[in-house]
């Protein structure tokens, strides 16, 4: 038995496809399905049902996969043990980030982190909250940028980066266009596009609205949209409201900028911050991450100036 075949193991179970998992692995597919082969004639059992579509694992396979992913999760952390004893930011890191901040930050951030760290091989993860916690925790990844706290889950910690406002995309044709602040009561769930569920925008967004209708009118045309671009899009075909994080205002043209309304102070806010496992021993690249975010943060200037640019203390 070697890591190599749990690795091509775990990577089938994620996947749920041999051609794709062997993508993942940078090997053939014959290659890998030889190298499990070979793992499961030597335990004796059969760790997936080929016979489905996608492959599942057995009942043999959970247990066997659950234990492999401890082991190779340990091996990544001596590996890293190790380099953090010789001090050095260098070495694959992979590297999770949710859709509403990736469009924004990446584009500052990655020449950046390769030019002050050109020894690092960065892997970039787009995904959202809850597969970003499960990448987490199953080793995946090594650090993630979210939106959301991670108290929830014990083997999980974040620490805080910054903070930035949310502002309104708003259709000329609505009452609120005439405002210069408006107010989240301003803002009627059957007026307001939203994100599709499972990103986490999605929920502060109904947190920030307290998203109930006001009147017996029901929507007439639903559709829950995949990103940011899509529902500024549908805002401006469709008429309506959408909520958007400051950092989207970025690349608006400025007939797009003329339609975002800020909200009236205090306004809603998202705290950006960077999650690992508890158990992530690189002190140094976490400490050298949150210095590069923070710093590329606090050099965007958006067109209207409205994120809270400071490092939380939290």
């Amino acid at each position: 038995m070697t890591l190599q075949q749990l690795e091509y193991a775990v990577a089938v179970d994620r996947e749920r496809h041999f051609a794709r998992a062997a993508e993942t692995c940078h090997v053939t597919q014959p290659t890998l399905s030889m190298m499990i082969q070979k793992l499961e004639d030597e335990l004796g059992l059969r760790l997936f049902d080929r016979s489905r579509q996608p492959v599942s694992l057995t009942r043999e396979g959970e247990v066997v996969l659950e234990r492999a992913r401890q082991i190779l999760a340990d091996v990544s952390r001596l590996k890293d043990a190790v380099a953090e004893l010789r001090g050095s930011v260098a070495g694959e890191i992979h590297i999770g980030i949710i859709p509403t901040l990736a469009p924004y930050l990446l584009p500052v951030l990655l020449p950046r982190l390769q030019t002050h760290y050109p020894t690092l091989q960065l892997r970039i993860h787009e995904l959202q909250t809850e597969r970003v916690h499960q990448a987490l925790r199953d080793g995946t990844i090594d650090l993630a940028l979210l939106a959301t706290s991670v108290d929830e889950h014990p083997s999980l910690s974040s620490i805080s980066l910054f903070e930035e406002e949310f502002v309104a995309y708003v259709s000329p044709r609505e009452s609120v266009f005439q405002k210069n602040y408006i107010l989240p009561e301003d803002l009627s769930l059957t007026r307001l596009w939203l994100l599709e569920e499972g990103h986490c925008l999605r929920g502060q967004v109904q947190q920030i609205c307290a998203l109930r209708p006001k009147s017996n009118e029901q929507q007439k045309l639903v559709y829950e949209a995949g990103s940011l671009e899509t529902l500024i899009n549908l805002v401006d075909a469709q008429g309506g409201i959408t909520v958007l994080p400051c950092l989207a205002t970025r690349f608006l043209d400025p007939q797009r900028l003329n339609r975002i309304r800020v909200f009236a102070q205090p306004a809603p806010r998202r705290e950006v911050r960077l999650a690992t496992a508890k158990s992530y021993a690189r002190m140094g690249i976490l400490s050298a991450f949150k210095e590069e975010i923070i710093a590329v943060f606090n050099s965007l200037n958006t067109p209207l100036n409205m994120c809270a640019k400071h490092e939380s203390t939290n």
